[in-house]
C-alpha cells in the first residue's frame, strides 16, 4: 500500500483558529473529516491515519508552531519512512489570488517561515506542496495583523468551496501524482 504524509500547517491555540494562517490545518481537517479519521496528539504533531482507494495517508497538524514546521514534517517522514515525492505541504499563500490555489512539486518557500522550515530540515525544496491563496487585501504595513486575521464573513463560502476542491487536490495527489494534479486545478478560477 501507497504510503503518504500530508501536512497542514498552521499554529495551535484557539487565538489562531479560523485565521488565514491556520487554513493549512482546515484543509487538513476537512480531507480527515471526509474520511473518518479521528487525530491523536503524538510526538511534535496532531496525527490522524486515513485509507482511500489503496492508499495510507499519515495526516499531521506540526504542534510545533509555524517557525518550526519542519522538525515535525522530517520527524514523521522519519519514523513513518515516507519519501519526499510522497509529502504534501499545505499553506496559505499571500501572493495567490483569493480565488486560486496552486500545486506545485518543487519551489522556493516564497519567505513563508513554515515552507522555510521544512526545507532547512529538509535539506531540498524539491518537495509538493499545496498553496491556498489568501489574497493580499491589506493597507501597506498591516500584513501580520491579515495574514493572523479571520477570514471576512463574505469570504467564507468562498473558503468553503476551496477546501472541498484542497481535498480532491490531496486525493488526486495521491491517485495521479504531482503533474496530472497541476494541471487539473491549477487553473481553476473559484467563484461563487
Amino acid at each position: 500500500m501507497s504510503k503518504f504524509l500530508i501536512a497542514g500547517l498552521g499554529n495551535i491555540g484557539p487565538e489562531y483558529e479560523g485565521t488565514r494562517h491556520n487554513i493549512g490545518f482546515d484543509v487538513l481537517d476537512a480531507f480527515v473529516a471526509k474520511h473518518e479519521g479521528v487525530y491523536r496528539t503524538e510526538r511534535l504533531a496532531f496525527r490522524s491515519e486515513v485509507k482511500y482507494k489503496g492508499r495510507f495517508f499519515l495526516c499531521i497538524k506540526p504542534t510545533t508552531f509555524m517557525n518550526l514546521s519542519g522538525k515535525s514534517v522530517k520527524y514523521w517522514m522519519d519514523k513513518e519512512h515516507v519519501s519526499t515525492d510522497h509529502i504534501l505541504i499545505i499553506v496559505d499563500d499571500l501572493a495567490i489570488p483569493l480565488e486560486r490555489i496552486r500545486v506545485r512539486g518543487t519551489g522556493t518557500d516564497a519567505g513563508h517561515n513554515g515552507l522555510k522550515s521544512i526545507q532547512e530540515m529538509l535539506g531540498t525544496d524539491k518537495y509538493p506542496k499545496l498553496r491556498f491563496g489568501i489574497g493580499n487585501d491589506f493597507p501597506k504595513g498591516s500584513q501580520v495583523e491579515y495574514v493572523l486575521g479571520k477570514w471576512n464573513p463574505h469570504e467564507l463560502p468562498l473558503i468553503q468551496h476551496k477546501k472541498e476542491k484542497c481535498v480532491e487536490v490531496i486525493e488526486s495527489f495521491a491517485n495521479i501524482g504531482i503533474e496530472r494534479t497541476m494541471s487539473q486545478f491549477n487553473n481553476l478560477s473559484f467563484q461563487l
